[in-house]
């Protein structure tokens, strides 16, 4: 089993970020773990909303989906009011990941 992270960096509302998604899942589907970070623009679904729901069946099939805090509040978005199955997190889970040697794809 493999340790992923995926970093999404895009708003969805603009972008086609359904790439990344699949992949995610596809990648807990073969039993690697994996953690779907939203850093920038990316977080904008992590609020609840109609984008939401992807986040919410990417947590419950498995996948870590985590939302930089920094990119939280420069967009005004409160942890209260995040998606069912995202959290807040600080970039460290992305320098962590880096240095333990989880395979990193910047999406």
């Amino acid at each position: 089993m493999a340790q992923y992270l995926l970093i999404e960096s895009r708003d969805p509302f603009e972008f086609d970020v359904s790439h990344a998604r699949a992949l995610a899942q596809g990648l807990a589907k073969e039993g690697n773990e994996v953690t779907l970070f939203l850093v920038q623009n990316g977080v904008l679904p992590a609020r609840r909303s109609s984008k939401s729901a992807e986040l919410t069946q990417l947590s419950n099939s498995g996948i870590r989906v985590l939302a930089d805090g920094f990119s939280l509040r420069q967009r005004g978005i409160g942890t209260a009011s995040l998606a069912s199955g995202v959290r807040a997190a600080d970039l460290d889970v992305v320098v962590d990941g880096l240095a333990s040697g989880q395979k990193t794809i910047w999406f």
